[in-house]
């Protein structure tokens, strides 16, 4: 009980919060955190954007960004008084990797299938597909998340600075899903776009791990991210070009 209160009683220290919201120092570095949490959280807004496809109306997708969100959350918190043990659950990352590769393995067998079969949802220990897909949020959450506080802890060991920094760049990359979920909704084909990130996410989760040790530097996938919205953005104009070129020659 003794070891719990040592790693969450910055939190619940007024003076603590008092002198960080006093310190204009300390805001530069909040600031900093939440830029570095958007720019680690690109490749979990990815994924999480193509998980809510699953879900019907777009009300729904947003509602589980939306609960997502809260649940990210309360789980940095926690996971922030036990970042200095994170280094020890590099067994996650592996999990991650798999489960990644498992949901593009689902996509792209579900393509195959004929379109007149009615479509099965999948469904999670047996919730309802919506809290199916918020569940399978927070799960990408805590795979996410372990770099990021890493990342955040070796700038401030001020757990209160990690936290609010974290918030702002989850609010942030909550934004950044919503807008590739609309934009997936008037072009198709970012949405196996997507799936083909993620199987790029899950080497890279998988490199990452201490046994290998080849990180993938941000600048490089950040490169790929945008190389392939190119790619797919030009696909689907030259498709859209293909599809109005008869219907003018029909009217000629």
């Amino acid at each position: 009980m003794h070891f719990i209160e040592q790693l969450y009683a910055p939190f619940f220290s007024l003076e603590n919060w008092r002198q960080i919201i006093a310190t204009p120092d300390d805001w530069i570095i909040i600031l900093s955190l939440a830029l570095i949490e958007c720019l680690l959280s690109v490749d979990n807004a990815v994924v999480l954007a193509a998980q809510t496809q699953s879900l019907d109306s777009v009300k729904d997708q947003e509602k589980s960004l939306f609960y997502g969100l809260w649940g990210a959350y309360i789980f940095r918190f926690i996971v922030i008084g036990i970042g200095t043990y994170l280094i020890g659950f590099w067994e996650i990352k592996i999990l991650g990797a798999g489960y990644l590769i498992y949901l593009v393995y689902q996509f792209f067998t579900k393509k195959q299938q004929t379109t007149a079969k009615p479509k099965k949802q999948r469904r999670f220990l047996g919730m309802s597909q919506f809290w199916s897909v918020v569940v399978q949020i927070e799960l990408m959450d805590i795979v996410f998340s372990i770099d990021s506080v890493l990342a955040s802890l070796a700038i401030s060991k001020n757990p209160v600075i990690v936290l609010i920094g974290g918030m702002i760049g989850i609010a942030a990359m909550r934004g950044i899903a919503e807008i590739i979920m609309r934009l997936m909704k008037k072009i198709p084909e970012l949405e196996t776009m997507a799936y083909c990130l993620i199987a790029v996410i899950a080497l890279k989760l998988f490199l990452s791990i201490p046994s290998i040790d080849i990180e993938v530097p941000a600048v490089a996938f950040g490169l790929i991210v945008l190389g392939a919205v190119v790619v797919t953005l030009i696909i689907h104009f030259v498709r859209q070009s293909r599809k109005t070129a008869p219907d003018k020659n029909q009217k000629g």
